[in-house]
C-alpha cells in the first residue's frame, strides 16, 4: 500500500532551514506537541491536504549522515534551501553533494524572498553554476519561492513534495515485521533507554521484540510523535520506543516483530521482506577502519582510494565518505559521529574544521604524497582499540564532578571488570586520558566484579574528560 514520504531539509547555515521546519510544524500540529517529543524522536509527522508527511528534525540531523555509514536509507526526498539574499554558499554545495550521494530526489526552496536585498535571478544563476538546473531555466528540478518567516509559498512547497512523492510511488507492506532506522538514542534518568525511530516498512507494535546489530529488547512502551501512547504505528510514523536493553546507535537499521523475525535480522542482517543494508556492495565489517577521504581533484581521489584499498590493514577499509575540496566542519562532524579517520591529499583543512577536530579528538592526516598517507594510515591502524581488551562503553554521565571524581553509567562490552582497576579513556579510537574505578555497582549494589554485557555504575577518578560514547579500557594484569 502507499506510504507517506520522509523528508530531510538541507542547506547552508542561516539560510532558513530551522525556520522552515518550525513554520511547518507549528502550523500543522498543536504547539504543545512541537517541542520535547519532536526532539526526543528526531522527527515529526504532519497532515497536509489529508496526506501525511514525515520530516526529519533537525536540519543536517546526525542520522542523515550516519545512514551512509550503516548503509541505511532514511529520507525519500530532500528540500535544498537557498537564501535569495545570499545565494549558493559552500555548505549549499556540500548539502547538494550529500543529497546526490544518497541518490534521492530533491526540490529547491528559494527562501527569504521577503528580504529587501533578495535577488532571485542571481540565486537561480548560482544554482545553475552549481549544477542545479531548475524548471523553467532549462532543467527539471522543481523549485518554489518561499518566505519561511511569513509562510509565503510554503503550502506550494508542500504541494511540490506531495507531487514528487507521487512520482516515487512509495509503498510498504503493513503486515510485514517493522523495519526502519534509529534517529535518536539516549538514557532517560526516569524512563531508561529511549530510542526515536522511523518505521519504513511493516507495523511497529507494543510488546514486539526489537533489535539492531548492537542492541535488542522488547517494546514495553510505544509513543507517537504527539507523545501519546500507542499499541501500534504504521509507516512512516516517527515513534519513541522504550524497551531496548542497551543503547542502539544512531543511524542503525532495526527490525521489530516476533522472536523469529529478530533472529533472522541478527543472523542475516535483514528483516523479512526488507532489503539487506549494504555499503559499497558488502556488509559492513565492524573491524574495518572507517575513512573520510578528501582530495584536490577527482583523479587524485580515485588514485588515493585504490592505494588505500591495497594497503595491508586488519580489515578492508570502509569509506564513510569521499569528495573533492577542503576538509570542512561537515566532514569533521561526520567523522565524530562515525568514529572515522579523515585523510586529506593535496587539500587544506578549514579553520573551523580544525578547531572542531581538536575539541572532539578527531584524527586528521594530510600529505601531498600518496605513499606517505598510506604509511600513516597503517600506523594509525596499529593504534586502534584492541578488540580483545576488556572495556566499558560509557552510556551516561551523572551529576556534576566533585574534584576529579565522576559518576558514570556504562555497559561492560568485554569483561570481567574488577573494582579498583585502573583504565585508559578512549575517544574516536584515540586515548585521551586515564583513571581508576573508586567504586563499582550493578543493580544499585556494590560489586567486586562485572561480566560482559552487564550494565554498571561507577564512581571513577578521572577528571572531566569522560563523555558519553567513550570507552574505558582495562589492561590485563592490573
Amino acid at each position: 500500500m502507499k506510504r507517506p514520504p520522509i523528508i530531510v531539509v538541507m542547506g547552508h547555515v542561516d539560510h532558513g532551514k530551522t525556520t522552515l521546519l518550525d513554520y511547518i510544524r507549528k502550523t500543522s500540529i498543536a504547539s504543545r506537541e512541537a517541542g520535547g517529543i519532536t526532539q526526543a524522536i528526531g522527527a515529526y509527522e504532519i497532515t497536509y491536504k489529508e496526506e501525511k508527511i514525515t520530516f526529519i528534525d533537525t536540519p543536517g540531523h546526525e542520522a542523515f549522515s550516519n545512514m551512509r555509514a550503516y548503509g541505511a536509507q532514511i529520507a525519500d526526498l530532500a528540500i535544498l534551501v537557498v537564501a535569495a539574499d545570499d545565494g549558493v554558499k559552500p555548505q549549499t554545495k556540500e548539502a547538494l553533494q550529500a543529497i546526490l550521494d544518497a541518490k534521492i530526489p530533491y526540490v529547491v526552496a528559494v527562501n527569504k524572498i521577503d528580504k529587501n536585498n533578495a535577488d532571485i535571478e542571481r540565486t537561480k544563476h548560482d544554482l545553475f553554476a552549481a549544477g542545479v538546473a531548475l524548471e523553467g531555466e532549462g532543467g527539471n528540478i522543481s523549485w518554489q519561492q518561499i518566505s519561511a518567516k511569513t509562510g509565503e509559498g510554503v503550502n506550494d512547497l508542500l504541494d511540490l513534495i506531495l507531487l514528487a512523492a507521487e512520482v516515487e510511488e512509495l509503498t510498504c507492506d503493513p503486515s510485514a515485521p517493522a523495519s526502519g532506522v534509529v534517529l535518536t538514542s539516549r538514557l532517560d534518568p526516569r524512563r531508561g533507554i529511549t530510542a526515536g525511530v522511523i518505521v519504513k516498512n511493516g507495523t511497529l507494535r507494543r510488546g514486539a521484540s526489537i533489535a539492531t546489530s548492537r542492541a535488542k529488547g522488547k517494546i514495553k512502551f510505544l509513543e507517537d510523535n504527539t507523545g501519546k501512547m500507542a499499541d501500534s504505528l504504521a509507516p512512516c510514523a516517527p515513534s519513541l520506543v522504550i524497551g531496548f536493553e542497551k543503547l542502539p546507535h544512531v543511524g542503525e537499521p532495526f527490525c521489530a516483530g516476533d522472536d523469529a523475525d529478530v533472529e533472522t535480522f541478527l543472523s542475516e542482517g535483514q528483516c523479512p521482506t526488507e532489503e539487506k543494508p549494504v555499503l559499497n556492495g558488502s556488509v559492513p565489517d565492524e573491524n574495518a577502519i572507517r575513512l573520510i577521504v578528501k582530495a584536490d581533484e577527482m583523479a587524485s581521489l580515485e588514485a588515493l582510494k585504490i592505494t588505500i584499498e591495497n594497503l595491508k590493514l586488519p580489515a578492508a577499509p570502509r569509506f564513510i565518505d569521499t569528495g573533492v575540496g577542503n576538509i570542512t566542519e561537515t566532514d569533521v562532524k561526520l567523522a565524530g559521529s562515525t568514529k572515522a579517520l579523515i585523510v586529506g591529499f593535496k587539500t587544506k583543512i578549514d579553520k573551523a574544521a580544525e578547531n572542531l577536530a581538536k575539541s572532539q579528538h578527531t584524527t586528521v592526516i594530510d600529505s601531498p604524497i600518496i605513499y606517505e598517507l598510506g604509511k600513516r594510515i597503517q600506523e594509525y591502524a596499529k593504534k586502534l582499540i584492541p578488540k580483545e581488551m576488556r572495556r566499558i562503553e560509557v552510556l551516561a554521565i551523572f551529576g556534576e564532578p566533585k574534584g576529579k571524581e565522576r559518576v558514570v553509567g556504562g555497559r561492560v562490552a568485554l569483561g570481567p571488570i574488577k573494582n579498583q582497576e585502573r583504565f585508559e579513556i578512549w575517544k574516536n579510537e584515540k586515548q585521551i586520558g586515564e583513571g581508576k574505578i573508586v567504586n563499582l555497582q550493578s543493580g544499585r549494589k556494590d560489586v567486586q566484579l562485572a561480566e560482559t554485557d552487564q550494565e554498571v555504575g561507577l564512581l571513577v577518578q578521572a577528571g572531566d574528560s569522560i563523555a558519553i560514547g567513550d570507552y574505558l579500557l582495562f589492561s590485563d594484569g592490573e
